[in-house]
Order: structure tokens, then C-alpha cells, then sequence
């Protein structure tokens, strides 16, 4: 049981912020229930977004016939092609949380690591990972990603998932 104190506050245990991945000044929707119920939920800016970042995965799996996805700074929102049930709603790679962290462009390299999109899928690796920025401010990442045996990345998809985030990161914005 939690109590909240005199400002109002409640303490979210640390079991709770572990699972969920919650840091201290991570954004949190409350709603409240008609029961008299709380709900917490970790806030995505991404979220008012996700029809649309579905939207450029299908596009660029269309046009490119690689595996696209977004995510958010927590896991994978949106994807096209590959088994959603490996990838969607699953929490980010540490690998890729520091990819986005060190707000670079990655491309997969014949001989480099293969860095997993999440931990919960070994059949997948980054091709091609670009952060998305909204002034300044990591709101997530678009990713190809590889099975054994793809076609490595091109240029051109590099600077394609580039253009998508970057346009995704403008769309906050406005």
C-alpha cells in the first residue's frame, strides 16, 4: 500500500519503475477511475503518432522491402513486416537505448556486432537505426532490421530511415 504525503505525492515502487523502466523525470499520464481508482502510465510524445509511424513502415517496407520500425524511448511502437509478435510492444536493447542516447546514425557494417532491436528476438538485427530528435530531445528511432542472409543496407536506406526521423521528430513539433 502507498501513501501520499502532505504536497500530494505517492512514491511508485522501485520494482515497479524498474519493470516499466521509469527514471526519475519520466513524464506519467494519470487517469483517474470512476471507482476511485489511479491509473499511471508512462507518457510517449511518439504515441500521438503511432498511426502515422505505422504508416511510414508500411511505406518503406513497400519501397524498400526491408523490416521498418519505430520506437519510442521505451519499445517498439510500429512496425512492417517480420513476426510483430517478436518485435511490437517490446522493450528496447541496451544496445539501442545508447544508440539513441549517442544520437547517431548506425548502420551495420559485414564483420561489426549485430546489435538487436530488443532483447526478445534473436532473429533480428539493425541495419540501419536513425534517433529521432524534436528539438534537441530523443523521442525514439526508425529502423530497418535484418535477418540472416538480407541484403545489407544501402546508402539509400540510410539516408531514407535519416529523412523519416527526421521527419517524425518535425512532426512533434508542430
Amino acid at each position: 500500500m502507498t501513501q501520499a504525503d502532505s504536497l500530494g505525492r505517492v512514491v511508485i515502487p522501485k520494482e515497479i519503475r524498474h519493470t516499466l523502466r521509469i527514471k526519475e523525470g519520466s513524464p506519467l499520464e494519470i487517469y483517474t477511475e470512476k471507482d476511485g481508482g489511479v491509473t499511471f502510465r508512462k507518457y510517449s510524445p511518439l504515441g500521438d503518432l503511432q498511426d502515422f509511424a505505422v504508416q511510414m513502415c508500411d511505406s518503406i517496407r513497400r519501397n524498400t522491402g526491408c523490416i521498418a520500425a519505430v520506437s519510442d524511448r521505451d519499445s517498439i511502437i510500429a512496425q512492417a513486416g517480420g513476426q510483430k509478435r517478436e518485435l511490437l510492444d517490446k522493450p528496447n536493447s541496451p544496445e539501442l537505448d545508447q544508440l539513441m542516447e549517442d544520437r547517431k546514425l548506425y548502420r551495420y557494417a559485414p564483420g561489426s556486432d549485430k546489435l538487436k532491436p530488443t532483447d526478445h528476438s534473436d532473429r533480428y538485427h539493425l541495419g540501419v537505426a536513425a534517433p529521432i530528435l524534436c528539438q534537441g530531445d530523443i523521442l525514439g528511432c526508425v529502423m530497418m532490421l535484418l535477418e540472416d542472409g538480407s541484403p545489407l543496407p544501402s546508402e539509400l536506406d540510410h539516408r531514407l530511415a535519416s529523412t523519416v526521423a527526421e521527419f517524425l521528430g518535425k512532426q512533434m513539433e508542430s
